[in-house]
């Protein structure tokens, strides 16, 4: 596959939409914007594809399937809310265009790319979870390759300067969606999620804090490596993705169980593991990794996916 030969739309001409936009420009890889969509006409996102001499529609998703070069469109990257996924989702599905879904919509499964891409590949529609999800489930697949997590629980801290309107419009689809994907993408029993939006000034990276429930005597150094290997992993497209400190154990014995409300004593092992995420600043401030995350996961998705696809057409 040549460079730049895989068209696509982008839906959503926000922070997000136009970050990706901008990723894309600057990636070497197979992906062409062939179009941004908005419903502003006079929307910075807008403004700046043209700009850039990308084909945009103020029409919305009725806009795009009017635009001459639909037709050429392999893939729409959806950056809107969840709510206004579901009805452009209604619109292209018919269409056969495939989607990747920014938003905590979670009509198609979920997807982080270091855990579970391949098994989604021919799937017309995918969720990309969310900015916790992207960041916490590779955590927590890692530990439960070495054990069983019995209950998992992460606390994203955001930047309250990175949660735009839509992002604050789906607060309760971003709790909702990040702990269904602790458990059946990380492979927790149970999870638990927490959002914060942070009102410091000036404004902070986003912190991710996540605990896992290890049942038993689960192996401390295969865990750590597991970690760390997955960290790299992810660096790898999220280069401001890393450890603030060391993997921190605790030990919980019969003879000095932890007690859980509800649940009772628990036996074996806390694993604690401490996040930090700082945006590329390609479009966004470096200090909303919680939205580079997001373009970056669906960059690296899309870019896998049309690289497999022309793999199996040639």
């Amino acid at each position: 596959m040549t460079q730049h030969d895989w068209p696509v739309a982008i839906i959503g001409s926000g922070n997000i939409g136009t970050d990706l936009m901008i990723k894309i420009l600057r990636s070497d890889g197979p992906l062409r914007v062939a179009a941004v969509v908005g419903v502003d006409p006079d929307s910075d996102g807008l403004a700046r594809a043209r700009s850039l001499g990308v084909p945009t529609t103020a029409g919305g998703v009725d806009g795009l399937l009017s635009m001459p070069q639909f037709g050429d469109i392999r893939l729409a990257f959806d950056a809107t809310s969840a709510a206004a996924h579901r009805a452009n989702w209604a619109a292209l599905q018919p269409t056969g265009v495939r989607m990747l879904d920014l938003t905590p919509a979670a009509v198609g499964p979920y997807c982080v790319p270091v855990v579970n891409l391949d098994e989604h590949l021919d799937l017309g529609n995918l969720n990309m979870v969310t900015c916790g999800g992207q960041s916490t489930v590779p955590i927590v697949a890692s530990v439960a390759a070495h054990g069983v997590v019995s209950y998992a629980e992460v606390v994203s801290a955001i930047s309250s300067k990175s949660a735009g309107p839509g992002t604050r419009a789906s607060i309760d689809e971003f709790i909702e969606t990040t702990s269904a994907a602790l458990v059946s993408v990380g492979g927790a029993q149970r999870s638990k999620t927490v959002m914060i939006l942070n009102p410091a000034d000036p404004p902070v990276l986003m912190r991710n804090t996540v605990y896992c429930l290890v049942d038993g005597d689960a192996d401390h150094g295969a865990i750590r490596s597991s970690i760390a290997d997955m960290v790299a992993r992810v660096n790898a497209y999220v280069p401001g993705y890393r450890l603030t400190q060391g993997v921190q154990f605790e030990t919980f014995s019969p003879e000095n169980p932890l007690y859980i409300p509800e649940t009772g004593k628990f036996i074996g092992i806390r694993v604690t593991v401490m996040l930090e995420v700082a945006g590329a600043g390609d479009y966004l401030p470096t200090y909303a990794g919680n939205l580079d995350i997001m373009t970056s996961a669906a960059l690296a998705t899309a870019e896998h996916i049309a690289r497999q696809t022309a793999g199996a057409t040639s």
